[in-house]
């Protein structure tokens, strides 16, 4: 069973636990913030990571996601207590979803604010909720709102049993989740949710995030200066993610303070922080973004950008197997004949990866991008075998010419099979005419190379061979 909690936000006693953060099952802040500053030097409080503390607490606090909280916006009049639609809360960590869901639980007068954790909750606990809801409307005329967190670790089953009691608004769901929920969430839950993408802070955002922490009581209270150097690397390090924002900051002010100093520099961030966290997920949306745009960068014979990618995946920990693999791909997909040594190149590197693996493998998956960005690019490979599986798939097969059918077996003649076949190499040029498609498929062109790399050269050729066999 999991921890399940409810607040009354009109004031009354409902017999429920009225503190906000068993909600979230995390404890409750013991920080009180001075009604003013420290003094200069003099370290805040110990109250928990700061950004905890710097947790917004209206709306006008809420960094970034401008789109989603302009005036008559449906979040923002869902925070302000007049919305009706449920809706779910899509972007990556950092970016303010569950700060949302708390302000929501201030929202209104007339809503009862029930959480959800996705990660210890099963269908029970949600027609538990259901029940509930319907005893507090019938009786006191006040809506549930559902926060679910991590909605899309949710089974089908689970994920279908909020169906009805959204549909007749039963309860105003606010589902949270950092995946794409259109591979997550189960299409008729998804068809009832307002579904707002909540997006990375941009470096505006996090500047005026970091700077508001480091004066504010809550924060750090002025103990610390920030010099311009050091925020821009903080900015950098953030990645656009308000937690890794804090965080950073927190480290690099704790270090600075404990030897007496007052200002951070980029040192003191370097000291701190090491290594910014890269926002990647192996089983996620970035898994697909970032091999999605490491290709595309290939391409587009991007080497610099296809560098980037790679380099995102390998920091992030991704399988150096799987990056080459889609190397190999990519060779026969986007560059095929027009650099026949293409797929060479990417086999080798596939094998290399087999034998030594990381790090020293960055090498050679490095060395197949740029030998795949800078290639001569052509997709007459997948365009020819695509173009010939469709005819085969809509009924154009055919019955094999007689002559080229198999023969060695005792009754073939009889049959009329390989009987009047052509041996190619008794020809002067290696190449005579003969039909080898089937008779309604004589004619058909399925490979068109392009006029790019070794292509171009294939393309006169091609044309030559075409002559020769169908006696053009």
């Amino acid at each position: 069973m999991s921890q399940q909690s409810t607040v009354a936000t009109d004031g009354r006693d409902d017999g429920t636990d009225d503190n906000i953060e068993t909600l979230f099952e995390l404890p409750a802040p013991s920080f009180t913030a001075p009604s003013t500053g420290p003094r200069p030097g003099a370290a805040a409080p110990d109250a928990g990571p700061l950004a905890t503390r710097m947790r917004p607490r209206t709306i006008d606090e809420i960094a970034g996601q401008a789109h989603l909280l302009r005036p008559g916006a449906p979040l923002r009049r869902l925070l302000e207590g007049a919305g009706a639609a449920s809706v779910l809360l899509y972007g990556p960590p950092g970016t303010g979803k569950t700060t949302i869901a708390r302000l929501l639980a201030t929202a209104g007068s007339t809503r009862q604010f029930v959480a959800l954790s996705a990660l210890s909750s099963g269908v029970k606990e949600v027609r538990d909720v259901m029940v509930e809801a319907r005893r507090r409307l019938d009786r006191q005329h006040r809506q549930t709102v559902l926060f679910i967190d991590e909605v899309h670790r949710f089974s089908k089953t689970q994920q279908d049993a909020l169906l009805g009691a959204v549909e007749d608004r039963l309860v105003l769901l606010v589902a949270a989740t950092t995946e794409n929920p259109s591979f997550s969430v189960v299409t008729p839950l998804l068809s009832r949710l307002l579904v707002l993408q909540l997006r990375s802070l941009d470096d505006t955002d996090v500047r005026d995030l970091l700077r508001r922490a480091a004066a504010d009581p809550r924060g750090l209270g002025g103990a610390v200066t920030l010099s311009a150097e050091a925020e821009a690397a903080l900015v950098r390090l953030a990645a656009g993610d308000a937690r890794n924002a804090l965080t950073a900051l927190e480290a690099a002010a704790d270090g600075v303070l404990a030897t007496g100093g007052t200002e951070i520099d980029v040192p003191a961030v370097e000291r701190a922080v090491a290594e910014t966290t890269v926002r990647y997920d192996r089983q996620g949306d970035q898994h697909y973004d970032v091999i999605s745009a490491f290709i595309k960068s290939i391409r587009g014979s991007d080497p610099d950008a296809a560098l980037h990618y790679l380099a995102r995946m390998l920091v992030a920990g991704e399988d150096p197997r799987f990056v080459a693999r889609r190397l190999v791909v990519h060779a026969s997909e986007d560059v095929g004949l027009a650099d026949p040594t293409a797929l060479h190149t990417a086999v080798a590197v596939a094998q290399a990866v087999q034998l030594i693996g990381m790090p020293e493998a960055r090498l050679a998956l490095t060395q197949a991008t740029l030998h795949l960005a800078m290639a001569p690019k052509s997709n007459a490979v997948i365009e020819s075998i695509d173009a010939a599986m469709s005819d085969v798939r809509r009924g154009a097969v055919g019955d094999v010419p007689a002559h080229l059918r198999y023969g060695r077996y005792k009754g073939a003649a009889e049959l009329g099979n390989a009987i009047g076949y052509r041996y190619p190499h008794k020809a002067p040029d290696g190449v005579l005419e003969q039909q080898y498609p089937p008779d309604g498929l004589v004619g058909k062109n399925y490979y068109h190379p392009s006029r790019h790399g070794g292509e171009r050269t294939l393309r006169d050729r091609l044309a030559d061979l075409r002559r020769a066999i169908r006696g053009g």
